[in-house]
């Protein structure tokens, strides 16, 4: 018998087959479609068939093994209990029981609360793309090229020339803003950041930030000040203390870190806050004029503030989180507790 032939023949048995239960329809199934059966003799005698055979035999062979699927889906629908006469049927039109339905993350929560209270006071949001050029991500910031930041500690590279990296602050986005939004500039920028950091139960490679930027003419360090303090007391309630100490960063001056007034009332809020009562939440400061002019804005007219938040540290706080990593396991149990 010919190839040809031979798929004449297994086509039409294919239609003519008419198992009477669910049994000869498996029988079927197995003598078709398993390691033994007919396809697997068909696919070996294609071997033989000549090169110039071999494409139109293919298509055909497609097709009908595909039917012989099709065939048996339709087998498996016959003989399943629920599709007997006598068998009870699903009543599609009952209502279902809605099972679990999903959570949101602390991260998540947190940060559109934060970005919430911004936005009520006036700032928009910004966003930028998490692998940046040298450029947005250090030079216009005024980080010198012996900053430590540079080096591969601290930075994940993507490629050297031209030099990409994952980005390591949100302060990138605020340089795109400062290139390209019309002043007066008010905005904030949340993301995800990366550092090539030892993930431990207090840091991880990955997390992720709110920056804020403001600029305008006659823009104060007290306009800062005031600034967090609504903030703060927006988020941890209307009797928020705050502390401002002095700092350093490449891309504001003067700069400082600020603290809330935590408490010591627990031996968590000792654990905390390492038996001070204060919590350091952020870094801030007025803008460096250089990186006013970096970004093409006269200092001279125009001054400024930034401000970066940790919204991970500020999660493990609100939601009394022990351990950074649980944030990044996907694990239901854990988000689950933290309500739709």
């Amino acid at each position: 018998m010919s190839f040809s032939e031979r798929i004449d023949r297994l086509s039409r048995e294919i239609q003519e087959a008419q198992p009477q239960n669910a049994a000869e329809a498996e029988g079927f199934r197995l003598s078709w479609l398993g390691r033994k059966g007919a396809f697997a003799e068909v696919f070996e005698q294609f071997k033989t068939v000549s090169p110039e055979e071999k494409r139109a035999f293919g298509q055909v062979i497609n097709e009908l093994k595909r039917a012989a699927e099709e065939r048996i889906a339709s087998f498996k629908i016959t003989f399943t209990p629920e599709s007997r006469t006598n068998a009870p049927r699903v009543d599609l039109t009952r209502p279902v029981a809605l099972g679990f339905g999903g959570s949101r993350h602390p991260v998540s929560l947190t940060m559109e609360r934060i970005t919430g209270i911004f936005r009520s006071m006036g700032f928009g949001i910004s966003e930028g793309p998490e692998i940046e050029d040298d450029w947005h991500n250090f030079s216009a910031l005024n980080f010198p090229e012996e900053h430590p930041a540079r080096d591969m500690q601290d930075t994940f590279f993507v490629a050297t020339d031209p030099m990409l990296a994952l980005r390591t602050h949100t302060s990138s986005v605020q340089v795109r803003a400062m290139e390209s939004q019309t002043l007066p500039i008010r905005t904030i920028s949340p993301g995800r950041v990366f550092r090539n950091e030892a993930i431990s139960s207090r840091s991880h490679c990955i997390f992720h930030q709110v920056e804020g930027l403001y600029i305008d003419k006659d823009v104060s360090f007290a306009d800062l000040k005031q600034t967090l303090l609504t903030f703060a007391r927006e988020l941890f309630g209307a009797n928020t203390e705050i502390r401002l100490r002095p700092s350093y960063f490449p891309f504001t001056e003067p700069s400082a870190e600020m603290d809330v007034w935590w408490g010591l009332e627990t031996e968590a809020d000792h654990r905390i806050t390492k038996g001070t009562g204060w919590l350091e939440i952020l870094g801030c400061g007025m803008l460096d004029p250089q990186v006013l002019l970096n970004c093409g804005i006269d200092p001279e007219v125009y001054s400024g503030f930034a401000f970066g938040i940790g919204i991970e540290r500020i999660a493990m706080n609100l939601f009394g989180v022990t351990d950074l990593r649980w944030f990044f396991e996907s694990d239901v149990r854990f988000v689950g507790q933290f309500g739709v």
